[in-house]
């Protein structure tokens, strides 16, 4: 395996991020202490699946009402997935809020500063435990997200097809890691891929590494990384029910394990691999099966959803099982923090009057 010396990777990376760093506002610039824990455990929780531009916004919402691990621990659940809505992958936000409950009643508010320590709490899994390490604390860590993949892919032209080539892209990562300013050099390698190194059309004369990447040198770096062939997504249907009642709709709140779950939603019946249309409904009321669905992709599966519309009366009484249901003001729908799943239901409905 090469190592540091041989590869000559850090320096000119790390000369390179000196002055092209990304201003971001969880960073530290370049060379300075680290920033706050707290913020960089953040700012990595949400940017798992999701761009950059989405989180900012998200980010410093989140901060100006929780600067801190207490007074997000203190938040109520239902108050922290309302926040979280559109920011999807969910069980990212239960997590966020188990792991800054365990950090303010076991750790004293802070968090723990080895990898080791912070793979024992909620969502910390390797990559985010490596990232937090390395960028809140300094500490060395091997830090591999979808930038440093495809960085990685591309210096040593590894053929070796994804999923199976994560190890072996490790390594790689770990070989070129250095002692020092280990958080510079991974927030180094994400701007890299994300500003230069990029899936399509990669800007290999301004790349600090072009002289010492495999992939330009045999002409080929869109031809990194390699990635096995998709498998088909499963198709699921479901039904989304939507009731009205004095200018008010019926919402309910979710499992709180599960897709979407602890997340406030229209009544839904079942996901299945055949159309339940309206062989599933919630509670008798005139039901209207609308002439329109909606598609959202999940990570394993897509699902199509018909919508099927009712208008009770004031004094129609609704003995619905699920747990928190609630009224709520259509005119104030906004507010109510539907994932964006039912934010898609609630626009095709509106559209289909």
């Amino acid at each position: 395996m090469p190592d540091n010396a041989s590869r000559d990777i850090a320096d000119p990376l790390l000369a390179w991020y000196d002055a092209n760093a990304r201003i971001l506002p969880w960073r530290a610039p370049p060379g300075s202490p680290p920033p706050d824990p707290y913020r960089v455990w953040l700012s990595e929780v949400m940017l798992q699946q999701t761009q950059v531009a989405t989180v900012i916004p998200y980010f410093e919402k989140f901060t100006a009402r929780w600067p801190d691990f207490a007074s997000l621990a203190a938040v109520d659940d239902a108050d922290l997935m309302s926040a979280w809505a559109g920011l999807g992958y969910y069980a990212r936000a239960r997590n966020l809020l188990a792991a800054a409950r365990a950090v303010a009643s076991e750790h004293g508010g802070d968090l723990p500063r080895s990898e080791a320590e912070l793979r024992q709490l909620p969502g910390f899994g390797a990559y985010t435990a490596a990232a937090v390490a390395a960028i809140a604390f300094d500490q060395r860590a091997v830090v591999v997200d979808g930038n440093v993949e495809r960085v990685v892919t591309r210096l040593f032209a590894v053929t070796d097809p994804l999923p199976g080539a994560k190890p072996r892209i490790r390594d790689l990562t770990d070989s070129i890691t250095p002692d020092l300013r280990a958080g510079d050099f991974a927030q180094a390698m994400m701007d890299l891929g994300a500003t230069i190194c990029t899936p399509r059309a990669p800007r290999c004369l301004l790349c600090p590494l072009a002289g010492r990447c495999d992939a330009r040198a045999a002409g080929t770096p869109e031809a990194f990384p390699v990635k096995a062939p998709k498998k088909a997504r499963p198709l699921r249907y479901g039904t989304f029910f939507w009731v009205e009642r004095d200018g008010r709709v019926l919402l309910v709140r979710r499992p709180a394990k599960g897709l979407l779950g602890g997340m406030r939603a229209l009544p839904t019946g079942p996901w299945a691999e055949s159309p339940p249309a309206l062989s599933a409904v919630p509670f008798a009321a005139g039901w209207t099966l609308r002439n329109v669905t909606v598609r959202h992709v999940f990570t394993h599966f897509e699902l199509v959803a018909a919508l099927a519309t009712a208008t009770i009366g004031s004094h129609i009484d609704i003995a619905y099982e699920s747990a928190d249901g609630e009224w709520w003001p259509i005119a104030d729908l906004e507010s109510a923090g539907l994932p964006t799943l039912f934010a898609k239901a609630v626009k095709a409905i509106r559209r289909s009057e």
